[in-house]
């Protein structure tokens, strides 16, 4: 221990560095508060965008088997598109500017949040590009026959069907509910009960899903939908929460100084 003290008073680059950090480590960071509230916007738009892109947009091309080979317009799905383009962009939105402050608590399980984010995306954007395909061969495949491009249609929309499955309906909610849940209950920057509630739902909407790709369950129906209902509400809470109120301001405040603490230990 003595050598220890001995070497940090006797070496000017670990003091100044201890200075640095010191001085450099407050104002460097981006105020807590106002991430809270960006994160809880963008939360709210994942819900403005997913929720009527799935249930209103596209449901023609979804629940229609004979929507390829019909006439009309496109417009409908093509806005479903063009909504959960927006909602790719407000998660990628939400897992920056939470990196900052769930670092602070465990920086794997943030990273971890973080790729679970984009790894959801992906699967969203594949999502996507299966209906617009969808839409594509219903301009494009006149003359072509109708069995067929039906078949085809069809195996278009299962694409999508499983990658929702697999993306905002599985890997999605590994990363909010049981991640996000973990590291909001740890470092109490929302109300626990609310992150215990994020926790739950994470580990229903994950045995529903798995029951569902191992055909226990039947995707969409009555006892997944009640599964995903404390998943649900834990994201909109959060959501409302993050941009009325922000981060709880006792635990928000010990953080930036915790962060500087360890970093002066560690480089010492």
């Amino acid at each position: 221990m003595n050598a220890i003290v001995q070497h940090t008073d006797n070496s000017p680059d670990v003091a100044g560095l201890q200075q640095r950090l010191t001085r450099a480590t407050p104002g460097s960071q981006v105020n807590p508060q106002t991430l809270a509230r960006v994160t809880g916007v963008l939360f709210l738009i994942t819900y403005l965008t997913s929720i009527p892109a799935l249930f209103v947009f596209y449901a023609p091309v979804l629940h229609d088997r004979g929507y390829i080979t019909g006439a009309g317009p496109d417009t409908s799905v093509l806005f479903g598109a063009f909504l959960e383009v927006l909602l790719i962009i407000a998660n990628v939105g939400c897992a920056l500017t939470l990196f900052p402050v769930l670092k602070r608590q465990n920086e794997v399980l943030a990273l971890g949040y973080v790729t679970a984010r984009l790894v959801e995306c992906g699967f969203i954007a594949v999502g996507i590009l299966s209906l617009l395909a969808v839409v594509t061969l219903r301009q494009h495949a006149a003359g072509a026959d109708a069995a067929s491009l039906t078949v085809v249609g069809q195996a278009l929309v299962a694409i999508h069907d499983w990658t929702f499955l697999l993306g905002p309906a599985f890997l999605g909610v590994v990363g909010t509910g049981l991640m996000l849940g973990y590291l909001m209950y740890r470092s109490g920057l929302v109300p626990r009960p609310m992150a215990v509630l994020g926790l739950i739902g994470g580990v229903l909407v994950c045995v529903s899903g798995t029951a569902v790709l191992l055909g226990a369950l039947e995707q969409g129906g009555s006892a997944q939908t009640l599964a995903t209902m404390p998943e649900f509400f834990w994201e909109l809470s959060l959501g409302i929460y993050l941009t009325v109120k922000g981060f709880r301001p006792s635990a928000a405040a010990s953080e930036p100084a915790r962060t500087a603490t360890d970093a002066v230990l560690s480089a010492a």
